[in-house]
């Protein structure tokens, strides 16, 4: 279950890592007949705010997107090993699966982690790409 998750995120991570000023759609959320809550259920292995991951975590996360997302699109990798491939990646970087699914899909929900994320893996895909020669 946890890798069928890892898989199912992987599409959601690629938006959490998209540049900032890359352009959104965004469709206005249906109007309910309920008031919303006013605290949510504390579910205490998913943390709800952007505080709750270090710098650490969100860097490992960025890397872990970062490659899983080059498996995902990677032509040459047969679908059936894009799966195993993908949670190495995740592993290889020090994050469990279940840990790399709730910071993707709290990216999504927390605009603020949002962001951190963004910047950690803009800073990772600088960091990673190759130094161009001066003359």
């Amino acid at each position: 279950m946890k890798n069928a998750l890892l898989l199912g995120t992987a599409a959601a991570l690629l938006t959490a890592i998209t540049p900032v000023n890359a352009q959104e759609t965004t469709s206005p959320a249906p109007a309910t007949s309920q008031p919303a809550p006013t605290t949510a259920p504390a579910d205490p292995d998913a943390p709800a705010e952007a505080g709750a991951y270090s710098d650490a975590d969100l860097k490992a996360f960025a890397r872990a997107a970062i490659a899983a997302n080059k498996i995902q699109q990677d032509t040459a990798v047969p679908a059936t090993e894009k799966q195993p491939k993908m949670l190495a990646a995740v592993q290889a970087e020090g994050l469990d699966p279940v840990k790399f699914n709730a910071i993707a899909q709290a990216s999504q929900s927390d605009p603020v982690l949002k962001q951190r994320v963004q910047a950690a893996a803009a800073s990772e895909q600088q960091s990673t790409a190759p130094a161009t020669p001066t003359p």
